[in-house]
C-alpha cells in the first residue's frame, strides 16, 4: 500500500512541476545473501561456480565478515565427523549402539572436504594450513559403564569404512602416548578408556569465510555491503523480494530487489524470516544458549597436547554439555580450549540485542515454546546450574581432563551464541530440535537456515541441500549435474557403501588439503555389523554441541 502511495505522490509532484522529489530505483540482483558468515559465503561460492553470470549481493551488519559465529574464537573449530562425539551414537532401549547419525555426519563432512579441496585447486582457498590442520579426534571416558559404552561404540563403528583407522585402548600407557597432558598426575587406579582417530581436524571457519568472500569480491557481479542492517523484507508484485537495509555508520538507507534471498544470519535468521511474512516461518521459535571456554595460550602447555578429546555428558545433562579438551590453531598460534560451559542470554547473537528473545515471540510460536519449556525442564535446571558455576568449579572440571592444570595458566572466554530451534508439532505442541533446518517459502524464492550443530563443518552439504531444494530444476540439468560431480566427485552416492570409494576420496582430499595419508581400508567393509551396529532409525533429537 505504501509503495503505491509513494508512486502516486511522485506522479502528483511531477504533474505539478515539482522536480526535486524523486524516487531512487532499487538495485536488482539475482541473489541476495543476508549475513557474512560461513553459510552465506559457502552458498555464494557454490552459485558462482554453477552460474557465474548471476549477480549477487551480500549484506552484513558488522564491520567485517566472519565476525559472529564463524569467528574462530566463537566456536571450537571441530571438523565434526562423528569420530569422537559420543552423543552422535546413542544407545537404544536394548543397550545397542546406533550409528546411522554418526555415518550421516561423517558422510556430510566428506562432502565438505571435497568442496574445500576443489576450492584450493581453483585458487579460491589459499594455503590449506591456514584453515584446516590435522588434529586427532578422541573419545575419553572413565568408569565401568562409560568404558562399556565406549567399547560397544568402537565395535559398532567398525561396520563402517568411514571410521577405519580408529583405535581403542584401556591401557594408560597407550593413552599417554596419544595425550600425555591428560595422563600426567592422573590416579593410576582410575579405570579409563579412549578411542583415537588420526583423521580428525581442527578448523578455522572464519578464515574459510574471509577467503571465500575475498574471492567473490574479485568477480564482476558481486557486491559486499558491510555495517548494513536489514530492516525489512517485502514481496514485490513480480514475485521478487525487496530487502531494505540501513548503513549503521552513516544512516544511509538502501533497497535491493532480488529474485532469490538466502538468510544465513545465524541467530538473526528467525527474525528476518518473520519479517518476510512467509507462513513457513510461523512454525518456528528459538531458544538461545551461549557457551564459554577456558583457554590457555601458554606455548609450553599447548605443545604437549595434540587432540580434540571429547568426554561424555554428565547424567541428566543435555548433549550440548559434552566437555572436550581441544587443540586449536588460531591467528597462527596453537592454543588449548576446554569446555563448553553453558551460559544464557536473551540475545540471539553475541553482538545482538537483549530484546531478541522477546521480539521473536509471536502468537503463533508462544504455545510451542511453552510446551517445550515444560517438557525440557531438565535443560532449564542444567542451565541454572551452569550459571551458578564458580571459577573453582570450572577449574575442577578442567582437572578431570588435565590433572596437573594450574589455574593461573587459564582464562575464561565467552564464545558465540547459538539458537536452538523450537518447532510446532501437532502431537506435542512443540519440539526442541538440536540440529539445523532449511526453511523456505512455497515458491522457493526465499530460504533461511535455522539451528546450530554440526553447522559450519557441514556448510558445503547444507548449502547443497539448499540448492537441491530451491533450484530443483537447475540441479536436474546436465550442466549443473556435471559441475556438481566435478566439485564433489562422490555427489549422489553413499561413501559408506564402498570401502574403495572411501579410500579414493580420502587420498584425494588428504593430498590437496595437506592432511596425513589416510589409513589402509580393507577391501571389504570391516566385520559384519553386530547387533550393536545394525542400522537403526536416527535419534529423534539430532545431537548438538555448543562448540559449533
Amino acid at each position: 500500500m505504501f509503495k503505491k502511495l509513494n508512486t502516486a505522490l511522485l506522479g502528483l509532484a511531477l504533474s505539478m512541476g515539482i522536480t526535486s522529489v524523486h524516487a531512487e530505483e532499487a538495485k536488482k540482483v539475482d541473489v541476495l545473501l543476508i549475513g557474512g558468515g560461513i553459510m552465506s559465503a559457502t552458498l555464494g561460492v557454490w552459485l558462482n561456480e554453477l552460474e557465474p553470470g548471476w549477480s549477487m549481493e551480500m549484506v552484513e551488519r558488522l564491520d567485517g565478515v566472519a565476525e559472529e559465529s564463524s569467528n574462530g574464537w566463537n566456536n571450537a573449530g571441530t571438523g565434526h565427523s562423528a569420530l569422537a562425539e559420543l552423543n552422535y551414537t546413542p544407545e537404544d532401549k536394548n543397550g545397542n549402539v546406533e550409528i546411522p547419525k554418526a555415518v550421516e555426519i561423517n558422510e556430510a563432512f566428506q562432502i565438505s572436504r571435497q568442496f574445500w579441496s576443489w576450492q584450493v585447486q581453483q585458487g579460491v582457498l589459499k594455503n590449506p594450513r591456514s584453515f584446516i590442520n590435522s588434529t586427532p579426534h578422541m573419545s575419553f571416558v572413565w568408569g565401568d559403564d562409560n568404558i562399556k559404552f565406549l567399547k560397544k561404540r568402537y565395535e559398532a563403528l567398525q561396520a563402517s569404512p568411514l571410521f577405519a583407522g580408529m583405535q581403542y585402548s584401556e591401557d594408560p600407557a597407550q593413552i599417554a602416548k596419544w595425550v600425555p597432558l591428560m595422563m600426567e598426575g592422573r590416579d593410576p587406579n582410575q579405570k579409563i578408556a579412549a578411542t583415537w582417530s588420526p583423521l580428525g581436524t581442527d578448523m578455522n571457519f572464519g578464515e574459510i569465510t574471509r577467503q571465500f568472500v575475498a574471492h567473490l569480491q574479485t568477480t564482476p557481479k558481486f557486491d559486499l555491503k558491510l555495517s548494513s542492517e536489514v530492516q525489512d523484507i517485502t514481496r514485490n508484485a513480480d514475485g521478487s523480494w525487496r530487502v531494505s537495509y540501513k548503513n549503521l555508520k552513516d544512516g544511509t538507507k538502501t533497497e535491493t530487489d532480488a529474485k532469490f534471498v538466502f538468510i544465513g544470519a545465524g541467530g538473526g535468521a528467525l527474525h528476518l524470516l518473520q519479517k518476510s511474512g512467509i507462513p513457513e516461518a510461523k512454525d518456528y521459535a528459538a531458544f538461545p544458549v551461549g557457551g564459554s571456554f577456558l583457554v590457555t595460550d601458554n606455548a609450553t602447555i599447548a605443545e604437549q597436547h595434540l587432540a580434540k578429546a571429547y568426554g561424555k555428558a554428565s547424567v541428566g545433562a543435555p548433549p550440548m554439555s559434552v566437555p572436550h579438551l581441544d587443540t586449536r590453531v588460531l591467528d597462527g598460534k596453537r592454543v588449548i580450549l576446554f569446555g563448553p560451559f553453558a551460559t544464557f542470554s536473551t540475545k540471539f547473537l553475541k553482538e545482538g540485542s537483549y530484546l531478541d528473545l522477546l521480539t521473536s515471540t509471536t502468537t503463533h510460536n508462544i504455545w510451542p515454546m511453552t510446551k517445550v519449556g515444560i517438557r525440557e525442564y531438565p535443560l532449564v535446571e542444567y542451565l541454572a546450574g551452569q550459571l551458578m558455576l564458580s571459577d573453582d568449579d570450572r577449574y575442577n572440571a578442567l582437572k578431570e581432563y588435565f590433572p596437573n592444570a594450574k589455574k593461573e595458566d587459564w582464562r575464561l572466554w565467552q564464545a558465540g551464541q547459538r539458537v536452538q530451534i523450537i518447532k510446532r508439532d501437532e502431537e506435542l505442541g512443540g519440539v526442541l530440535k538440536l540440529g539445523t533446518e532449511v526453511v523456505s517459502s512455497a515458491d522457493n524464492t526465499i530460504a533461511g537456515l535455522l539451528g546450530a550443530s554440526p553447522g559450519a563443518s557441514t556448510a558445503a552439504p547444507i548449502m547443497l541441500t539448499v540448492l537441491q531444494k530451491v533450484f530443483k530444476d537447475k540441479v536436474a540439468t546436465p550442466e549443473w549435474q556435471a559441475k556438481l560431480h566435478q566439485i564433489v566427485p562422490s555427489y549422489g552416492t553413499k561413501l559408506n557403501d564402498s570401502p574403495e570409494a572411501v579410500a579414493k576420496e580420502w587420498a584425494y582430499t588428504a593430498g590437496v588439503l595437506q592432511l596425513p595419508t589416510p589409513p589402509v581400508i580393507p577391501q571389504r567393509a570391516a566385520p559384519a555389523a553386530t547387533e550393536a551396529a545394525k542400522p537403526a532409525a536416527a535419534p529423534s533429537k539430532p545431537a548438538s554441541d555448543l562448540a559449533l
